[in-house]
């Protein structure tokens, strides 16, 4: 019997980890409030130095609270626009991370759907207006 892969690497083991690994370990458990370190966290744990650089970017954008700054945007609406990229980008991963985000912050299962339907009209809206490259005429102030 074969062990399913869960990546075209071996992630790193919780109780594997050491030193600077072991302590970024511990810190997303403790930002994200969960028992276990996530698959992606865990693969990329396999280069150490990516492993800081992406945590403490996602840390420093997703959880900024945590990092002793505030948002202005909710950690809901934080969620809602991964889960938006996330679904146009095909990544199975973080649809399903970002989904498992936005329940917990209390979006009902009507909410998601309209999330998606927002999702997939802009994305059938924007590949046609690419498709016609249709020269924008609404414009953003500059200021």
């Amino acid at each position: 019997m074969t062990v399913p892969r869960l990546a075209t690497v071996p992630p790193v083991s919780e109780g594997a980890a050491t030193g600077k690994v072991a302590a970024i370990f511990a810190d997303i458990r403790a930002t994200k409030n969960i028992a276990f370190v996530p698959n992606l966290w865990r693969v990329l744990a396999t280069n150490p130095d990516h492993l800081e650089l992406v945590w403490g970017r996602l840390k420093a954008i997703m959880h900024p609270e945590a990092c002793g700054r505030a948002s202005k945007l909710d950690p809901l609406t934080r969620e809602i626009i991964a889960l938006a990229v996330s679904a146009t980008n095909g990544c199975a991963y973080c649809v399903n991370s970002h989904t498992a985000a936005v329940r917990k912050l209390g979006l009902d299962l009507e909410v998601l759907g309209e999330v998606m339907a927002v999702i997939g009209l802009f994305n059938s809206t924007n590949a046609l207006a690419d498709g016609y490259q249709i020269e924008p005429d609404i414009l953003p102030p500059l200021e």
